[in-house]
């Protein structure tokens, strides 16, 4: 695809950016309920594992501070922050839609109207200001009852709520959405794990600890929940308008041997299977590979996947995979991770690979030929506010050699989608809740404790890029 074809923009998520978490008649949701943490470890993910008593207490607590519940209130100032992103040029805009603002506990039996109207407006102003809307129907924003009272994604009523839910969605904004995700990095298990328990367990399969005796056996019946209700939705959105596309999402993790000792490199294949190809197998190729049998026998995990489980599967296949890269990660023979020594570092310590993104836009293309989105790709960073002023010369350079490595994928022949960098105005992060881990063109006046004037001012990149993709439209 040439690069004038596709589509440039970015990418948030409602989670992190709306606010309002208790207005609008919105419920509860997953992201609610994580407090900023006393001491941040940039490290480390937050918030990553909790038992039954502990999200009760937390959803009693008064004297925490919660980022996500304010946020930078994209709810009351979506429309000066689209027209921001349309004087930048944007072409396209993803975004999340909260499950909790049309469901508000997930099985409710009617869809909460003014969260609707919300949208509405929302897509409308996207739409209007010359803007293709992506969206995403569950990013890590499951209503909370689902989890306290189903167990998450390993009840299988989820599917049907959530086919319930995307139905909405799909008849709403029929003929004005066409670009759709339903599960924001569905492959986010065993991926910054800690003693056991990964960021997706509980951020998008609602894992309770304490509550299953078998860890593996129940995060991979959350996720194979998760494959029959994308394979659904896919059926459903297809049946209701043969132009909607529906995409399979997944954290770009390529995993690097650390030498070319065979062992070694044969154990970052295993490590690529588990973490990368094994989702995107069943969703883009419809079927559950050999291999992740074996890895199933080996570690006690029985899923039964049904004949009529494998039809679904097989014809409702993803229409294009998006990703999101940030990083790639070196491995040793033993599956420990080490730091790549050719490659620099963000502030957060993760590895700054431009060469990494056209390597795996290159694999993703050559095994399963579906047009390729890059739904995330950004650079954190603590910016300096001066004098109204921030020059942030490395985010430039990172996104600059980033897109570059697009361009040059374009060219080899991948048939690329659209690129929409995260966080193109500062929101509060994902993995720590702290706003001072930015990633915006556009700087959002907030501190991680609340504190500021939530004004936005435009940052060198802002203009860097309002002038780079005029030459990229070219």
């Amino acid at each position: 695809m040439a690069k004038d074809k596709i589509l440039w923009g970015g990418a948030i998520a409602a989670n992190q950016t709306e606010g309002a978490y208790n207005l609008g008649g919105k419920g509860i949701s997953i992201a609610d309920i994580k407090p900023k943490p006393k001491e941040i470890d940039t490290s480390r993910f937050y918030g990553m594992g909790h038992t039954k008593a502990e999200i009760i207490k937390l959803m009693k607590d008064t004297s925490s501070y919660f980022p996500r519940r304010k946020a930078i209130d994209f709810y009351h100032t979506y429309k000066q922050d689209i027209a921001l992103l349309k004087e930048m040029g944007f072409t396209c805009f993803r975004f999340s839609i909260a499950w909790t603002r049309i469901f508000p506990n997930g099985d409710d039996e009617e869809p909460n109207e003014e969260g609707l109207n919300f949208y509405d407006s929302l897509i409308d102003e996207i739409i209007t200001n010359g803007m293709e809307p992506i969206v995403t129907i569950s990013h890590y924003e499951m209503p909370i009852n689902l989890v306290l009272n189903y167990k998450g994604w390993t009840d299988q009523k989820l599917i049907d709520f959530f086919v319930s839910y995307a139905e909405i969605l799909f008849k709403r904004y029929n003929n004005k959405v066409h670009y759709w995700i339903p599960f924001n990095q569905i492959n986010m298990i065993e991926i910054f794990e800690e003693d056991g328990v990964s960021h997706g367990d509980f951020a998008s399969l609602g894992l309770v600890k304490g509550e299953h005796d078998n860890w593996q056996q129940a995060r991979y019946q959350a996720i194979h929940n998760q494959f029959i209700a994308s394979a659904k939705v896919t059926k459903l959105a297809h049946q209701i308008n043969t132009n909607n596309k529906i995409g399979v999402m997944n954290v770009s993790d390529l995993q690097y041997a650390d030498s070319c000792n065979p062992k070694t490199v044969f154990k970052a294949a295993q490590l690529n299977q588990l973490r990368n190809y094994f989702f995107l197998d069943v969703l883009l190729r419809g079927i559950y590979p050999k291999y992740i049998y074996r890895y199933f026998k080996d570690n006690n995990i029985d899923i039964k996947v049904t004949e009529e489980e494998k039809s679904l599967l097989k014809y409702n296949t993803a229409d294009f995979l998006a990703i999101s890269y940030y990083f790639t990660h070196t491995y040793d023979e033993s599956g420990n991770r080490k730091q790549n020594p050719y490659l620099k570092t963000t502030p957060w310590n993760w590895a700054i690979d431009p060469t990494g993104l056209r390597y795996a836009l290159n694999e993703y293309w050559q095994i399963y030929q579906k047009p390729i989105m890059i739904a995330e790709n950004g650079y954190g960073n603590y910016d300096q506010f001066i004098d109204g002023k921030i020059h942030d010369i490395n985010r430039i350079n990172y996104l600059k050699e980033h897109i570059d490595a697009v361009i040059e994928a374009a060219n080899d022949g991948i048939d690329i989608l659209a690129y929409t960098s995260w966080g193109p105005i500062d929101l509060v992060s994902d993995s720590t809740g702290e706003m001072e881990k930015r990633y915006g063109y556009i700087y959002v006046d907030l501190n991680n404790n609340g504190t500021g004037s939530n004004k936005r001012y435009k940052k060198d990149s802002f203009y860097w890029f309002q002038e780079y993709i005029k030459k990229l439209k070219q």
